[in-house]
């Protein structure tokens, strides 16, 4: 990930709405929810909702799919992994095995992540 990338990802994290969007669709998994769920979810209107989503998918953040009429929207987990990725490289002043706790965190996925959180 590139510099210019991270800086849009970064933006669009930065307000709140967005933010308990990508949370929430990272919990959702590769499912993902269709975006009245999500605007009910984050107790939002539709027409704001689909503002958010639209810069959120616009920053590498989240995908949408048609499924039937509607669109489900997913985290994007390679887009989140790039901007962590773009976080750690070069880490910890030669000793990545200090990163390497976040860095495995990062890569657990939706079905890890689930189990941890039973755990």
């Amino acid at each position: 990930m590139e510099e210019r990338q991270a800086r849009t990802a970064f933006a669009a994290l930065s307000q709140e709405t967005r933010l308990r969007i990508v949370r929430l669709l990272v919990q959702a998994g590769p499912d993902g929810m269709a975006a009245g769920a999500i605007a009910e979810a984050v107790e939002v209107s539709p027409s704001n909702v689909s503002f958010h989503l639209k810069d959120l998918e616009h920053a590498g953040m989240i995908v949408p799919r048609r499924e039937a009429r509607s669109i489900i929207y997913s985290a994007d987990f390679t887009g989140l992994s790039d901007l962590i990725a773009f976080l750690m490289k070069d880490c910890c002043a030669g000793h990545p095995e200090i990163c390497a706790p976040a860095l495995a965190d990062a890569r657990c996925g939706p079905s890890t992540a689930k189990k941890k959180a039973r755990a």
